[in-house]
């Protein structure tokens, strides 16, 4: 039997990024998006694939890191409705408009987030606290992260962090709300593109990222909140270099 490459190679860029997502909350719709637009697929074509495929893997991410005891519901839910509501302006935007600079303004902030969070110093228990700015954040995390084709979670999960949650909290409650996000997000690209939308890539895409899904909430759950932190922020860092190259090739 033929061994189909398309299939394995995005397979394997899905496991990685999935693996990457739930461990440090946030990486899979900017790598992907990122490999989807560089072998030749239009963004929101992309846009679209990847929200379909977190479709499936946000809730078996999100149910692992709960079981895992990560997810802090209150603020689940004060960050999943405001990102349902930008998701969907996010994705009617992106079918329609050009949103290169967009993606440049995206790519020098989280270069920004993730310099500020590798140089920030380790907080001490008694400095974490319920975040404030939560709404807001969901709204312009969840819109961007449609338009852009990824960033709902380098956005929302170091945002949350600055403004005092546990890191590890962060991670799994952002990557639960994912679910709720994608769906709407998903909805909105199809009924504009159409099925016919989605190719093999992302059949590969899913295939890698269902099997690396559970892997990332119990490696978030064994990190030192600290490093967990720092890993974000490299995270953060290598994204926004990335889009800055590919906006430059």
């Amino acid at each position: 039997m033929e061994i189909d490459s398309v299939l394995i190679l995005f397979a394997a860029v899905g496991f990685v990024a999935q693996l990457i997502d739930s461990a440090l909350g946030g990486g899979f719709g900017i790598i992907s998006s990122s490999v989807l637009i560089a072998t030749g697929v239009p963004p929101a074509s992309a846009s679209a694939g990847i929200h379909v495929v977190k479709v499936v893997t946000a809730p078996i991410s999100g149910f692992s890191h709960a079981l895992a005891g990560n997810v802090d519901w209150r603020l689940f839910w004060r960050l999943a409705i405001p990102g349902v509501i930008g998701a969907v302006a996010g994705a009617w935007l992106l079918t329609g408009l050009p949103i290169d600079t967009a993606k440049l303004l995206i790519q020098i902030y989280l270069g920004i987030l993730g310099i500020v969070l590798i140089l920030r110093r380790p907080m001490r228990h008694g400095h974490h606290g319920d975040p404030k700015v939560v709404g807001p954040l969901g709204l312009a995390a969840g819109f961007l992260d449609s338009a852009g084709g990824g960033g709902w979670g380098p956005i929302a999960t170091p945002n949350l962090i600055i403004q005092g949650a546990w890191p590890r909290k962060a991670v799994g409650t952002v990557n639960m709300a994912e679910f709720l996000v994608a769906l709407a997000s998903s909805i909105t690209f199809l009924m504009a593109l159409g099925w016919e939308t989605l190719g093999r890539a992302i059949i590969g895409l899913l295939a890698g990222a269902v099997v690396a899904a559970p892997l990332g909430a119990l490696l978030a759950r064994r990190l030192p909140p600290g490093l967990l932190v720092r890993l974000v922020g490299i995270l953060l860092l290598v994204t926004s270099l990335a889009g800055f190259a590919q906006g430059i090739l």
